[in-house]
């Protein structure tokens, strides 16, 4: 896969020069600096409505997609959501912050997280936030509690773990059975805390809610969780006589980083996935409930791109090549965390022979800053900028201040015009709640 032929926002241009949404990059580099992330608000737009239009043809008029936010929150991206129709995945107190000050109707919030304290469920019920994912019973207690010291009665789902495995790495893998998120229904537990839930004054169960993990290109993962859902809600009918209305598959559905990986058309995928569904619930004899849907990287990851300035090429003979650039790990953790692959180039040599390997190092004083090893990129020398691909997602909502480095700015760009999104951080910024 060439992967310009998939992202078809990024293209190189006359000079030579990578381009994203038809702006030349090593310009935007000189007007914002480096490093910079940018985002394609074109792309962005384009894929909720690709969600959006599929999630209401194949599922129904009620479908809903949530934007799981989790993969880039800021005010900026939450206007957008809302101006497309989406709902949000939130799963945190400040993400919550974040959303209410965007203006994001909280009807269509969805609050997740395995551990929300006091405060976050008060603040959500404060600000008026339409479901809670409930994850355990501790929480469902305290969310009762609380719900009834208000005066209210709040609408929730029940995280459930099917207890699927769809391959992917161990560290994004959430519906397994041993998972630290959500009920089992193998051991039983999915079951008592549906049953206790159905008991509580304060709070209204009207779903279920799972996610088995990301980074995932076949439908079969999730087919088996909705046959694993949609039997539990058959059980659920026939052992409390309780009908469940509204069931959340979760995301997951995954992205390119190179050339050497698959790809996913994502309104084919939700057609297959809806074709499942259907006859799950036909052959179970339940209503078909209304569905939604959490996509997150599938949204915004291949929207972004992180800009870069080379400070030295090193070459050990008979070892590897470095190019070191000014930043790192602080602005993207995934390497490090995870091995994540990435497609680099240089952005001012974007149409010359990818033919030098090498591996991309960060600044920080750490052995393991590295962005990938043994690259395919163009030569490059002190001063060329730098392109890593598919930056939108966990990147900058990971970064860190790690060695005292500000984080990068996010500009996005829409229709030949730039601007910024999130402002660059400065040194001031790093020591503003130091005690002097």
């Amino acid at each position: 896969m060439n992967i310009f032929d998939y992202y078809t926002h990024l293209s190189v241009n006359d000079e030579g020069h990578l381009t994203i949404g038809g702006m030349d990059t090593v310009e935007l580099a000189k007007t914002y600096g480096t490093p910079a992330y940018i985002m394609d608000e074109n792309y962005i737009r384009n894929t909720c409505r690709t969600y959006l239009a599929a999630a209401r043809k194949y599922f129904g008029a009620d479908a809903l997609p949530l934007y799981a936010s989790k993969a880039f929150s800021c005010v900026g991206i939450y206007k957008i959501a809302a101006e497309e129709g989406m709902g949000i995945d939130c799963v945190s107190g400040g993400e919550l912050y974040t959303a209410k000050v965007a203006g994001f109707p909280a009807d269509k919030i969805y609050f997740h997280g395995n551990n929300k304290t006091d405060r976050d469920i008060r603040d959500a019920m404060d600000m008026g936030v339409g479901t809670f994912v409930v994850d355990n019973t501790d929480e469902l207690y305290a969310l009762n509690a609380i719900a009834a010291e208000k005066n209210v009665t709040q609408r929730i789902l029940l995280r459930i773990s099917p207890g699927i495995d769809p391959h992917t790495h161990k560290a994004v893998v959430t519906g397994s059975v041993d998972s630290k998120f959500g009920s089992a229904i193998e051991t039983g537990q999915a079951m008592e805390i549906v049953k206790l839930a159905i008991s509580l004054d304060n709070v209204r169960l009207v779903g279920l809610h799972c996610h088995i993990g990301s980074q995932i290109f076949d439908i079969e993962p999730f087919s088996d969780a909705a046959d694993i859902m949609i039997r539990f809600i058959a059980d659920i009918k026939r052992e409390c006589g309780y009908e469940i209305d509204e069931l959340n598959l979760g995301g997951g559905l995954g992205v390119p980083y190179t050339k050497h990986d698959r790809t996913v058309n994502y309104a084919e995928a939700i057609r297959d996935i809806a074709a499942v569904v259907t006859g799950f619930c036909r052959d179970s004899g339940i209503c078909m409930p209304r569905v939604i849907l959490e996509p997150g990287r599938s949204l915004v990851a291949a929207s972004g791109i992180t800009l870069y300035t080379v400070g030295s090429v090193k070459e050990i003979p008979g070892f590897k090549n470095y190019i070191s650039v000014d930043g790192g790990m602080p602005d993207n953790p995934r390497y490090a965390l995870y091995q994540s692959q990435y497609t680099a180039m240089i952005a001012n040599r974007a149409s010359q022979p990818d033919d030098y390997r090498a591996t991309v190092a960060g600044r920080c004083c750490e052995s393991g800053d590295l962005i990938g090893e043994n690259m395919e990129i163009q030569k490059a020398q002190r001063g060329d900028i730098l392109a890593v691909l598919t930056t939108g997602a966990y990147n900058y909502s990971m970064a860190s201040n790690y060695n005292r480095i500000p984080r990068p700015p996010v500009i996005l760009v829409k229709d030949g015009e730039a601007r910024v999104l999130i402002r660059r951080e400065t040194y001031e910024d790093i020591i503003k709640n130091d005690v002097l």
